[in-house]
């Protein structure tokens, strides 16, 4: 594919998937998701016609025909599945969020969210399916307060990226990252936009993130007795040379693992803070203490710290906001204190400073030192490795991002792309806590700051689809919850 048509096709993804955005449910808004839907896998398909995995299926005519016919097969059996049963949209959804599928091509292999991705094209052929049905449909209620600067602050983002892929050093990642994050979480979020997200929805979803936590837990204790992982070179030869040993369950990163434990812990105890049965204290009490103790082996410290920091949300809303920031100020000043103290002035030097967090230092004064260079539109959508090999480090330096998300950004889109993200993310929480909050939108909001502050070490704020379901959980609370108030404000009184 040429790079022409390779930026047009990048251009008409993120129009269609902006449009599937801010656009009301409907007709047109179905077509720009079908659109977008098609556009992934043709850009994709162009960008990587002449590499190794794609060759290797092109010699293979039969087996690539498979996995197209059993892609579109498994797309429109879901499809199927939602139209009649709607519930297990967002059930399939939120179920599919921590599976990567590894494939292997051309003697090169790549983990990509593929369950997630047939459920999302699933999703769009039962929208469209719907839309174009001559059944009898109520218009919509658009979200009202704050909530409706979420869904265009993100599709700003959305064409932002895509814009600034354009000019981009490294022009194929920045692609890859439009199209396999991007473009379908976009469609991810406006499905489950429409959602509405009842006492009972809820209550499944707690069911399946509760039963695959367990199961990952189990999966994780499993290779820590054993000493033993099933994927990930690079955390399998660490384990060597520590006298810890990582694990990662099912998921590449131990990291990412941590990550997800975290969320889950948090939704958990938020359940549980507010609820009054005692089967359900009993149960949720189990969740939480096997999901505390598969967290332990990760030994992923920003995860550790996410999860205080959601409970701080919880705290501060359950009990007292002041006493809260007193707590965590003390537990701030405590820990600095104990880091000083323990290592000393040594402590402070930028080498150790750098080898205790595993290389993230140089990486984020190398992305400083990025945006110091092009502070206003930065070096383009995905293109901080290559512009830290080459403008930072030697071409042999590994790295992939900064493991900041900010830095990344900043680095990346410069101050365009890093002012949309601070309105994103501060306009998320303040559509998620405005108003007086429910329980419900309470644990959306615990969980969302729990993930930016593991962004803040880890970075992956846009690339989580995690992130896309919260906005969008919080987004359609804020819109019901504030719709509920309005009415009831506009009640006669009896």
């Amino acid at each position: 594919m040429s790079d022409v048509l390779a930026a047009l096709g990048i251009l008409a993804a993120v129009a269609c998937s902006a449009a599937a955005i801010l656009l009301p449910s409907g007709r047109l808004r179905s077509a720009a998701m079908l659109a977008a839907l098609v556009l992934v896998p043709a850009l994709v398909l162009g960008d990587q016609w002449h590499t190794h995995r794609i060759v290797d299926l092109r010699d293979h005519p039969s087996r690539l025909a498979l996995l197209v016919a059993g892609a579109v097969a498994a797309s429109l059996a879901l499809a199927l599945v939602f139209r009649r049963w709607p519930t297990l949209l967002p059930l399939a959804i939120v179920a599919a969020l921590p599976f990567r599928v590894p494939l292997h091509a051309g003697g090169e292999s790549a983990n990509l969210l593929v369950p997630l991705y047939l459920v999302i094209a699933g999703g769009v052929l039962s929208a469209v399916a719907r839309s174009w049905s001559w059944t009898r449909r109520l218009p919509a209620t658009g979200p009202a307060g704050p909530a409706t600067w979420v869904p265009r602050l993100l599709a700003a983002a959305v064409v932002l990226y895509g814009l600034q892929t354009l000019y981009s050093e490294d022009f194929s990642k920045g692609l890859q990252n439009v199209c396999f994050f991007f473009v379908p979480f976009s469609l991810a979020y406006v499905l489950l936009r429409e959602i509405e997200w009842d006492r009972r929805l809820l209550t499944l979803v707690l069911w399946v993130v509760g039963l695959e936590a367990v199961a990952f837990v189990v999966v994780g204790s499993v290779e820590w007795m054993s000493r033993s992982l099933f994927w990930n070179d690079q955390v399998i030869r660490s384990n060597e040379f520590h006298t810890y040993f990582r694990v990662n369950s099912v998921f590449w990163d131990p990291n990412i693992y941590g990550r997800y434990l975290a969320l889950v812990s948090v939704v958990a105890m938020s359940a549980l803070v507010w609820a009054r049965e005692r089967r359900t204290l009993t149960l949720l009490t189990a969740l939480i203490a096997i999901v505390w103790i598969g967290l332990f082996p990760t030994y992923s410290q920003s995860s550790f710290v996410a999860l205080l920091a959601g409970l701080a949300v919880l705290a501060a809303f359950k009990w007292s906001l002041r006493w809260t920031l007193i707590a965590v100020g003390a537990f701030a000043v405590l820990g600095i204190a104990v880091v000083l103290l323990a290592g000393g002035a040594s402590k402070l030097s930028p080498n150790r400073i750098n080898v205790d967090t595993s290389g993230r230092a140089n990486l984020v004064s190398g992305g400083v030192h990025l945006f110091a260079q092009r502070p206003l539109y930065g070096y383009g959508s995905g293109s901080f490795p290559k512009a830290y090999r080459k403008h930072v480090r030697s071409h042999k330096a590994p790295v992939s991002v900064s493991h900041t998300e900010p830095i990344t950004v900043a680095a990346e889109q410069g101050l365009v792309g890093l002012v949309l993200y601070v309105g994103l993310v501060l306009t998320a929480l303040w559509t998620m806590a405005s108003r007086a909050p429910g329980p419900a939108r309470i644990a959306v909001l615990a969980a969302f700051v729990a993930l930016v502050v593991h962004t803040m070490a880890y970075a992956g704020f846009y690339e989580d689809p995690i992130t896309w379901v919260l906005l969008a959980a919080g987004a359609s609370l804020a819109a019901v919850e504030s719709g509920a108030a309005s009415s009831a404000l506009g009640r006669p009184r009896l």
